[in-house]
């Protein structure tokens, strides 16, 4: 195995661990901090958009830099950002944290060409199982010790431990080697793509798609803990379920065509909204983030056909940040992350449950939209092809 693939594995899984110790509670922590439902949907919209903005200059600065400095420099912010909110004692300072641990966001596309490259002998598919194992590995071990340590020595205290994980993983990154630069055709422009009515068609259809299944998500860590009663070392079990959904199934939904898998892992969210409003104990909130493993699921089943619409091999290269901005699991996009979250705070603010109500039909109806662009994209049901035949 190349050994950049080993310590960018070992850097992923110990920043899994990292971000699974907050990524969930940072609702609870931040409504700990003084701020409601109202506030906090704000301060999600702001991260989501500090997050989506920085994927279409990720490409050009990898293609002016470089990958590696792009990466150490997105792990070093890392680092900085979680320092930040452990040394906050006040909501400001905190936000302040989360914001630049949102523009972070731009390590995406660098991380998945650098892999990519760098894989040797082995398969893209082998490769991105690797290092999205790994990461998802930590995920799902940061969460259980997270609840733990929050439940006894309240939750700033993680924040610290995640500082030490994060410096750990700088450090392991910064023993990468450089790649050399490709240079790419400077006639054609990166915006360009954007005069494609089907790529941009379908960059609307993802939103929505997305929207849709991202909606009841904010604020349910709060629903669970403030409304259900749940204890953090609970609920650090529930988010354990979430991490191990993502892994299983974005594999097992991989393995079939993404025209019937996308619209499957659209209906699994909805499940998990069910599981959400009508379940009641542990085992069935814990269930629903198992199913909820169909949201992160859902972007690795978009990405082809998005890249089909794009047509073109160069085209394909510089809609790839559009792609991601609209398709990855964290990084919503300024329309559905910057909106949704204060919509379902609106929602929260009156009576919790009626968000679940609310989206427990969304992800379902937006399958027929799934559909439509699935026929426009996976043209004779080659999705998923696209990925392993480069």
């Amino acid at each position: 195995m190349n050994r950049n693939l080993i310590f960018i594995a070992l850097a992923l899984f110990t920043w899994g661990i990292g971000e699974g110790m907050f990524a969930n509670f940072q609702p609870i922590y931040l409504m700990q901090l003084g701020s409601d439902p109202q506030q906090i949907g704000v301060i999600l919209s702001l991260f989501g958009a500090a997050m989506a903005v920085t994927h279409i200059p990720a490409g050009y600065l990898a293609d002016k830099f470089g990958r590696r400095p792009l990466l150490v420099a997105a792990w070093a912010m890392g680092f900085v950002s979680a320092l930040t909110m452990a040394l906050a004692t006040t909501l400001p300072w905190f936000v302040t944290g989360m914001l630049i641990y949102g523009l972070t966001a731009f390590v995406s596309s660098p991380l998945s060409s650098y892999v990519t490259a760098a894989r040797g002998e082995w398969t893209i598919g082998q490769t991105l199982t690797l290092t999205s194992g790994m990461f998802n590995l930590g995920m799902a071990l940061g969460p259980l010790a997270s609840g733990w340590i929050g439940e006894r020595y309240g939750l700033r205290s993680t924040y610290y431990i995640v500082t030490v994980l994060f410096a750990a993983s700088t450090v392991i990154m910064y023993q990468i080697q450089d790649q050399p630069i490709e240079h790419h055709d400077s006639s054609a422009s990166r915006f360009s793509i954007l005069s494609n009515a089907r790529f941009v068609l379908f960059l609307g259809v993802m939103g929505f798609a997305v929207f849709s299944m991202y909606l009841a998500q904010p604020l349910t860590p709060n629903y669970i803990t403030e409304t259900r009663g749940l204890s953090l070392t609970d609920a650090g079990f529930i988010f354990t379920a979430g991490a191990l959904g993502n892994a299983l199934l974005t594999i097992s939904l991989g393995r079939f065509n993404p025209r019937l898998s996308y619209p499957i892992a659209q209906a699994l969210v909805g499940f998990f909204v069910l599981c959400l409003w009508k379940g009641a104990g542990l085992g069935w909130f814990a269930a629903g983030y198992f199913l909820l493993g169909g949201f992160r699921a859902a972007r690795p089943l978009a990405i082809p056909c998005a890249a089909r619409a794009a047509h073109s091999a160069e085209r394909r290269g510089f809609g790839f940040p559009y792609i991601e901005s609209r398709a990855d699991s964290r990084q919503y996009s300024v329309l559905h992350s910057a909106n949704h979250p204060i919509t379902q705070s609106l929602v929260h603010a009156f009576t919790p449950p009626p968000v679940h109500r609310l989206t427990s039909s969304v992800p379902t109806s937006a399958n027929n939209v799934a559909i439509f662009s699935a026929e426009s994209g996976w043209a004779a049901g080659r999705g998923a092809g696209y990925l392993t035949r480069g």
